[in-house]
């Protein structure tokens, strides 16, 4: 098992950028380098408490899709999402924000995932995933971040 956590500064609002990492439009805007798109459960605007998202996108040269739900919803400061089917032995991401001392917002993503496989699967954690993952996550961020600093954010937060 593995553990990721990264910070990032947006200059926006708490809740704005509780919203937006909600959106699955944001999402899949934001993984266009995979091609991920939502392929059933919630495929559009926000998810929310119990609700699940299967994801279907190419990593590694290979099509693998991930079923998530939505397990813990504290808004506006904290999300759960948990994987309910797909390539890891075990995915659970917390999503945190608080205000910093600019009136702006603190996000943290702490990602534990396991992958199978035993020893080879620790090893590709160590030599491979952890980087594509912290990658992953930073890049993902980034758009949030994008988005929130700008007027784009409406159009990702429909019922926000």
């Amino acid at each position: 098992m593995q553990t990721i956590v990264v910070e990032t500064e947006i200059a926006a609002p708490v809740e704005r950028c509780f919203l937006l990492s909600l959106s699955i439009d944001l999402h899949t805007e934001s993984t266009a380098q995979t091609g991920e798109r939502a392929i059933a459960g919630v495929t559009h605007g926000l998810i929310g408490l119990g609700e699940t998202v299967t994801w279907q996108g190419r990593h590694f040269g290979l099509v693998l899709t991930h079923e998530t739900q939505i397990t813990k919803y504290d808004r506006p400061s904290h999300f759960q999402d948990v994987m309910v089917k797909g390539a890891f032995r075990s995915f659970v991401h917390d999503h945190f924000f608080e205000t910093d001392a600019h009136g702006g917002t603190r996000m943290r993503d702490e990602l534990r995932s396991a992958a199978p496989l035993g020893v080879l699967g620790r090893l590709a954690e160590k030599l491979v995933l952890r980087r594509y993952l912290r990658r992953f996550l930073v890049e993902r961020n980034g758009a949030i971040r994008r988005a929130a600093e700008s007027d784009a954010w409406m159009r990702y937060c429909p019922r926000g």
